[in-house]
């Protein structure tokens, strides 16, 4: 779903092709980089330093845009700071960050029963055709939450995209 969504993001504002640089796939416009980390996601945090240290970012200006299980799919969650719950990329970007205090915008995958191959399958596996034709609703707003996030303190963002993430 990070995937998507900065491919969308970059869609959306007419970006064209990224560039290949600090070990992923990028794009800026103004104010807003886009990153989609070519590592593996367990090491995704190397590439997100890069850009972190090249632009000398502070941590707050980081959003991780990454996919949740545990959130009924679809439904958005932006936090401010917390730990990775488990999730090994943001996991590997607080570490190489040296913080909690990362923004991150978790977009709900939903959970799947392990007789159905469980969080692996579901992770890297298709969506099916219901979901699918929700996706474009959600990458929406995504971008609305994203737009939220660069132009509100992070507490307004929060609240205007975790009501509106219930949709």
């Amino acid at each position: 779903m990070g995937w998507l969504s900065a491919d969308h993001l970059a869609q959306r504002r007419n970006l064209g092709r990224p560039q290949t640089k600090f070990r992923g796939e990028f794009w800026r416009d103004g104010n807003l980089i886009l990153l989609k980390p070519l590592t593996f996601m367990n090491l995704s945090g190397a590439s997100v330093r890069e850009v972190f240290d090249f632009y000398k970012l502070e941590p707050e200006d980081v959003l991780v845009i990454y996919d949740d299980l545990a959130l009924p799919y679809g439904r958005l969650r932006l936090r401010a700071q917390g730990s990775a719950g488990g999730h090994n990329g943001l996991a590997s970007v607080l570490g190489a960050l040296g913080t909690l205090k990362v923004p991150r915008l978790r977009i709900g995958l939903g959970g799947v029963p392990v007789e159905q191959g469980g969080m692996i399958s579901r992770v890297l596996g298709h969506l099916s055709q219901e979901e699918q034709d929700q996706l474009p609703d959600i990458l929406d707003r995504v971008e609305a939450a994203v737009h939220d996030w660069l132009t509100m303190d992070i507490q307004k963002a929060m609240s205007r995209v975790n009501e509106r993430g219930k949709e």
